[in-house]
């Protein structure tokens, strides 16, 4: 388990961002939960306190989890191993954006964030992300030619206790 972070309040984007950064320098705390010859993305909440949690997410080729938000939450996540591709898509507006994310770079946002994420190389990824407050829903939207359209809620007790 990871040790405590002792925050108790909520925090924004660019604390959420150090906190993934600080973790990923700490492989003791994280690296024997990564499941390297999985064949479909998985997941593990590490830490969860009043604010932040903490999660490991894997990513094997081709994985993508589509477009979502994360609720009320803030949040960040770090590439530990591999390279993605972050879609991302204004909710209001027709903005929109794609980065490719190397290993060490980092991606912090706001509550209301919609994005996708995907593995688009041969290999697996591995992400460390962060909430605040802990992620409790996920919103699922398709992206039309007329913008967002929200699909559906998926809730934490859907989630399982490990993986995906």
């Amino acid at each position: 388990m990871i040790t405590s972070t002792a925050v108790s309040a909520p925090v924004g984007p660019a604390a959420l961002e150090r906190l993934v950064q600080t973790f990923a320098n700490r492989p003791q705390e994280w690296q024997a939960r990564v499941r390297f010859n999985s064949v479909e993305r998985w997941w593990e909440r590490c830490y969860r306190d009043d604010s932040p949690d903490l999660w490991l997410i894997g990513w094997p080729p081709g994985e993508s989890n589509g477009f979502h938000d994360h609720g009320g939450s803030a949040g960040a996540f770090l590439v530990i191993f591999g390279e993605l591709e972050e879609h991302w898509v204004s909710l209001i507006g027709s903005e929109s954006g794609v980065l490719t994310l190397h290993v060490r770079e980092s991606r912090a946002f706001g509550p209301r964030y919609v994005h996708d994420v995907r593995n688009v190389s041969a290999s697996l990824a591995v992400t460390l992300h962060a909430y605040s407050p802990p992620l409790t829903e996920m919103n699922h939207y398709d992206l039309t030619s007329s913008g967002l359209v929200w699909t559906s809620i998926e809730r934490e007790e859907e989630w399982g206790r490990t993986s995906g």
